[in-house]
């Protein structure tokens, strides 16, 4: 019998998580809106899952916007709160941010918002110096998605607020494995990441203003019109409860299992990317001479699953930005692989993928 594949994309998108699935066979199909014993069965529903994600993050329930994936809770977070600003000030965020944020920014920069991307290190780790004093609002990373580094969070947002700044976190990356430190303004969360199959969520702090990016009714607190996703709801504040729980533990294992993974990728050559503070999870590297979309092919082929900074924008084949950011060549950058391992990844795995790595992804005599 063949071998079953071995998944190690986990930061692009998680596998459903059991407790998710069971809990979404039990969705109430109604309207929660609707007066009827149906409406009031999803709104119930929708009301238990706010409270459960809210206990989860440590926040109120009234601060909890679920949207339809974590490129809305981003643009809504950054994009709502710099309508309410009124073009003052500097929005600032760091050149090795996730697309969506970056895209969000350079259209807040095109529609008259004074904007500014500061440089992070070889890491990809951002300063938090670097935040410009006329700044008004912050975008910066829990963890950076391509290459795992763990960003300085704490004292991002104490230096921003320190200026009167309000802070945005892109939380799409890490809730699986690390809590989102206290503090922010504006959080936003990818239900994809965190094994819940769908959905996104924004923390509002109590007090921040937005400007709505789609109109109508007064759903999730007058944030985000639309007839409310019960199932997202569910699925997310289910993941959330699970990852909440055994996160800890997760870590453990995780970075037993990273480290083997990446021991195998130094011996075929790989140069390891990212800093040493970085998700457990994480295996990323980049090859000289080599391009990403030729390595994902052969291990793809080989039956493992993985994914390629260069390949991660909207399926391009431009090198990775964040490679770049990190002042490594073009030639680096379009070379870059990511392995990331997740909840249900087994020893068994990873040893077929090591070996896989030692055969397919070696230097052969004569490549050039």
């Amino acid at each position: 019998m063949a071998a079953s594949r071995i998944y190690l994309d986990d930061a692009g998108s998680a596998p459903v998580l059991p407790e998710v699935a069971e809990a979404l066979t039990h969705v109430p199909f109604g309207n929660p809106s609707s007066p009827h014993s149906e409406g009031r069965a999803a709104r119930a529903a929708l009301d238990r899952a706010r409270d459960l994600a809210a206990r989860a993050l440590g926040a109120q329930r009234t601060e909890v916007t679920f949207v339809s994936s974590g490129t809305e809770a981003i643009n809504l977070g950054l994009m709502g709160a710099a309508k309410r600003l009124q073009k003052r000030g500097v929005i600032a965020t760091w050149a090795a941010e996730h697309q969506s944020v970056l895209a969000t920014i350079r259209k807040l920069q095109s529609d008259g918002h004074a904007c500014e991307i500061a440089a992070v290190d070889s890491g990809a780790r951002a300063d938090p110096d670097s935040i410009p004093r006329n700044a008004v609002l912050v975008s910066i990373g829990l963890a950076n998605n391509e290459v795992g580094t763990i960003q300085p969070v704490a004292d991002v947002i104490e230096r921003a607020h320190s200026l009167g700044a309000l802070v945005h976190i892109d939380a799409c990356a890490g809730p699986r494995w690390m809590p989102v430190p206290a503090g922010a303004d504006l959080v936003s969360i990818s239900g994809f990441k965190l094994g819940a199959g769908c959905g996104g969520v924004l923390l509002v702090k109590e007090g921040v203003r937005l400007e709505p990016l789609f109109l109508g009714g007064p759903q999730e607190w007058g944030r985000r019109a639309g007839r409310e996703d019960v199932a997202v709801a569910v699925a997310i504040a289910t993941a959330l409860v699970i990852c909440k729980r055994e996160r800890e533990a997760r870590w453990v294992t995780a970075a037993a299992q990273s480290r083997v993974l990446r021991e195998a990728l130094l011996e075929v050559g790989a140069t390891p990317t990212g800093a040493d503070r970085r998700l457990p999870n994480f295996a990323s590297c980049t090859f000289a001479d080599r391009r990403g979309e030729d390595l994902l092919m052969s291990l793809d082929l080989a039956g493992v699953a993985a994914s390629s900074g260069s390949a991660c924008a909207s399926g391009s084949l431009d090198p990775s930005h964040v490679l770049l950011a990190t002042r490594m060549s073009l030639e680096q950058a379009l070379g870059s692989l990511r392995l990331t391992t997740g909840y249900s990844t087994t020893g068994d795995e990873i040893e077929r993928a090591c070996a896989i790595i030692r055969v397919k992804l070696a230097r052969r005599r004569g490549y050039a």
